[in-house]
């Protein structure tokens, strides 16, 4: 008679007095969130100083991408302290009181300054280029693209490497290649060689993009070509949004206007560049694939479209319709650059600048190769179409 009534108290004593161990448990995790905001906000707090001292610099350099620099800076300081090998003393307290921050910046903030990006983006005033315009661009990615990865293969170039400098000279420089960073990662295994990719294909692409603000706007004069075509030729080909304003501007205010809205064309195709890769590379490797950069190669998966890439078409949706105000554009669009900027800063700390010998000569020539494609490829359309 007794045992129907000891069950249930049996059975509701553990949820009517809960343990101590499950007491300090509960209250370790109502004060986590902050806890966890105070040791990010060292590291963080040093991205975004960066990201402003390599913005204003390479404002007055403007030849200097202000993500390259930041990556650059990232790189020196990740060397100096040893952000790979996690050293013992002084300097091993320094990247623990600062990793926590950083490695938001180079996950978090990638994707917010991916997904920002898209507010430069709007669907009207990329039909103003006019269907030969936007073949050219189009026809000037997949030739770049492709060739740079079947040249990348038969130079006997690393996957990472290959898929990164094609994706930085054929899109939109170091913006493309820190958005393709999650993909990389189902490529190889080895984290060194893929942060070495990561230094340099970004080294090759403000290198190279240099020479296009040099010589196009030279050239165009020479071949005949108005402003239209110059600035076709210029959005086209120019690695860097940044490298394809200053282009057009020293070609002239007609030809600046052009050049950014091609550019901006070449930068809408970087969604489904991502989700391409990623289905190919996770299946080639038994997998589902991940645009996560935090997760390992394998072993993780997340949706075949990644949220980041969904807000930025969305931020492209949204700039089309009209709807936004100048002045809150411009400012959300500053937001996406600090971003992207600081991101860079993080991604460079996990880059010892010391291992860059690895990459070797096959690399440069692969970057040449590629910058000479998106140019000769870019200028023979013009030339046919325009």
């Amino acid at each position: 008679m007794t045992t129907p009534t000891a069950a249930p108290e049996a059975a509701d004593e553990p949820r009517l007095a809960p343990t101590e161990p499950q007491v300090a448990a509960q209250a370790d995790r109502a004060s986590s969130p902050g806890r966890a905001w105070r040791e990010k906000a060292p590291g963080l707090a040093l991205a975004l100083v960066v990201a402003a001292v390599g913005m204003v610099t390479a404002h007055r350099l403007e030849a200097v991408s202000p993500l390259v620099l930041s990556l650059a800076i990232g790189a020196v300081v990740g060397s100096s302290l040893g952000f790979r090998s996690a050293p013992d003393g002084a300097r091993g307290t320094a990247v623990r009181l600062l990793r926590p921050g950083t490695d938001v910046a180079a996950k978090t903030l990638l994707r917010v300054g991916v997904v920002l990006l898209g507010l430069q983006l709007s669907l009207p005033e990329l039909l103003h280029l006019g269907w030969r315009g936007i073949v050219v661009v189009v026809t000037t990615f997949a030739v770049t693209f492709a060739a740079t990865l079947a040249l990348g293969r038969a130079l006997r170039v690393s996957l990472p490497m290959r898929l990164l400098v094609a994706t930085g000279f054929s899109i939109c420089g170091a913006s493309a290649i820190s958005a393709m960073r999650g993909v990389v990662d189902l490529a190889t295994d080895d984290a060194d060689e893929r942060d070495d990719a990561l230094a340099a294909s970004l080294a090759l692409i403000t290198l190279f993009g240099t020479l296009t603000i040099v010589l196009v706007p030279w050239a165009a004069p020479l071949l005949g070509l108005d402003a239209n075509a110059t600035g076709v030729w210029i959005g086209a080909s120019a690695p860097e949004v940044g490298q394809s304003v200053a282009a057009g501007a020293a070609a002239g205010a007609a030809v600046l206007a052009v050049a950014t809205v091609a550019k901006l064309a070449r930068v809408v195709l970087l969604a489904p560049v991502i989700v391409v890769a990623g289905s190919v590379l996770g299946r080639g490797r038994g997998g589902a694939p991940t645009m996560d950069p935090a997760a390992p190669a394998a072993g993780r998966s997340t949706p075949l479209v990644p949220g980041f890439v969904l807000g930025f078409l969305a931020a492209v949706a949204l700039r089309s319709t009209g709807w936004l105000p100048d002045g809150v554009i411009d400012a959300l669009v500053l937001v996406g650059t600090v971003a992207l900027v600081a991101a860079m800063f993080g991604i460079g700390l996990g880059i010892d600048v010391r291992l860059l010998a690895r990459t070797g000569g096959s690399a440069a020539a692969l970057g040449a190769a590629s910058w000479l494609i998106a140019t000769v490829v870019a200028l023979a359309g013009v030339l046919l179409l325009m």
